[in-house]
């Protein structure tokens, strides 16, 4: 029987369950997130998205038929087309102009995250890639579901971060992230013992990577 991707969030279960329940994300659904902190995230996770989008063109690079170049880029046009879109939208709602956007500089944790993926898509192969952004593809899904399961999470106009959940409980995101589970699950289930370990290291550093982000956040860091 081969490996799945719940075998890479159970091998790292420590640092995936601190990214998943960071006092980040529970003060957000708390509604007890300061402003300023959600403010200076949503602007650094403005430059994560363009690089993610980086990252699903050399995806497509490093694709080896039509499948997977299909689906490198599904995954960069969703992000250009739709996801940046929202963002933009969702950041001007918050007083934070396209404008204000563009001039941004990276944040420390932006930078070391955003060229940590793209370093390992470089050196390693199309499941590398894969392996290190699963930590923002798929966790951002599990971190909306989790929430949604707390009876501490306010919902609706009383929360003023409540689109946001919206935004990654929604079917659009659910199903991206579901894709991406059976992408990762059909490779995971070829791989070797061996080759599983090193995958687990990617996405132990890269889920390490996301919970700086979530910290870079709260602490309102450059």
């Amino acid at each position: 029987m081969g490996y799945r991707f719940d075998d890479l969030t159970a091998a790292c279960q420590d640092d995936w369950r601190a990214y998943i329940e960071h006092d980040f994300v529970r003060r957000l659904g708390d509604a007890t997130l300061e402003e300023g902190a959600f403010r200076h995230y949503l602007q650094q996770d403005y430059l994560f998205l363009i690089h993610f989008a980086r990252a699903y063109a050399l995806a497509a690079y490093k694709s080896r038929d039509l499948g997977e170049l299909r689906h490198a880029f599904d995954g960069l046009k969703t992000i250009l087309d739709v996801e940046l879109g929202l963002h933009v939208d969702y950041c001007r709602a918050w007083g934070i102009s396209e404008q204000d956007l563009s001039r941004l500089p990276e944040a420390r944790a932006t930078l070391a995250y955003t060229r940590y993926v793209l370093d390992t898509g470089h050196r390693g192969d199309l499941l590398d890639l894969h392996v290190a952004l699963a930590p923002c593809l798929v966790g951002y899904g599990e971190i909306a579901q989790w929430l949604n399961g707390r009876d501490e999470t306010v919902r609706g106009e009383a929360n003023p971060y409540d689109a946001w959940i919206a935004m990654y409980e929604g079917e659009a995101f659910q199903q991206a992230m579901a894709d991406e589970r059976a992408w990762l699950d059909a490779r995971l289930a070829e791989v070797t013992p061996r080759r599983f370990e090193e995958l687990t290291a990617v996405f132990r550093d890269a889920t390490r990577l996301e919970i700086d982000f979530w910290q870079m956040g709260l602490d309102q860091r450059h």
